[in-house]
């Protein structure tokens, strides 16, 4: 499997500090982004710190499970979702036992979205409101769900879709990374097709960039360009917030895993 990758993070027009932080590991075919809070020195603190983690904890299991999963069983190797959510507990824990003994960073966390790669699957986990989008054919799409007290009203009918971007709560998000010791991620498993693209972000940049003008951008430009482009049209627009993003797109599917699942059918 050969995947194309390229990744942007940018402090924006209004903040002072960027406090996004994102991991590519084309090694591992995998990739992450994370958008920190927790005030002035919290936030960068607990993204950076995720990414480490939940990059340095996949690394060991890609290289060496049986060395790596917790000796209690529940976890099998090639259990990529369980993986995932191996890598996200253990950061969870670490940032809130740092958050425990600094008083500076108290009450810090993350979201964290994450992508990998294997066996002609695409593995996404997300907690926060990170998403994920993937574009195949000429249609966008998004394929995580924000855990935003934001968009559980749009779930329970009380506001509309249209009315979330001006919401004045619309930055409350309903789980993250670290602000508890456990973090719950949501994790789907998505078959690939050549030429499919993952775009990876945080929410400076959906927050001022439209869908529509995304998926314009993915559609006319190679990964490096429309990640620039999507950054300069979100600063363009006041730059309220960090912005990242990381794009991927699937070039060749693995031949043999394609033999076993046809033989499978």
């Amino acid at each position: 499997m050969q995947i194309e990758n390229f990744g942007l993070s940018d402090v924006g027009r209004k903040r002072e500090k960027n406090e996004d932080s994102f991991l590519l590991k084309p090694e591992h075919h995998f990739y992450m982004v994370a958008d920190g809070m927790g005030g002035h020195v919290g936030g960068e603190f607990a993204s950076r710190l995720a990414v480490e983690t939940v990059g340095d904890i996949l690394s060991e299991l890609m290289t060496d499970p049986e060395a790596t999963l917790p000796e209690s069983g529940e976890i099998k190797p090639g259990d990529f979702k369980s993986y995932l959510q191996y890598a996200i507990t253990i950061a969870s824990g670490r940032i809130f036992e740092q958050a425990r003994l600094n008083a500076r960073l108290q009450g810090m966390g993350t979201t964290a979205v994450c992508l990998l790669f294997r066996k002609n699957k695409a593995y996404i986990a997300n907690v926060g409101d990170s998403r994920a989008y993937r574009l195949r054919g000429k249609k966008l799409e998004q394929i995580t769900t924000d855990h935003s007290l934001v968009e559980e009203q749009i779930r329970a009918g009380i506001i509309q879709p249209a009315e979330a971007k001006g919401h004045r709560l619309k930055n409350i998000i309903t789980r993250s990374v670290g602000f508890q010791e456990e973090a719950e991620a949501d994790i789907a498993a998505k078959n690939l097709q050549e030429g499919d693209v993952f775009l990876l972000c945080t929410d400076g940049l959906y927050n001022l960039v439209s869908n529509e003008e995304i998926l314009d951008v993915l559609l006319n430009q190679n990964l490096k360009n429309a990640c620039r482009h999507l950054v300069d049209i979100a600063n363009s627009r006041g730059g309220d917030d960090n912005i990242t993003v990381i794009l991927t797109q699937v070039t060749s599917l693995d031949a043999s895993e394609e033999e076993e699942s046809t033989m499978r059918v």
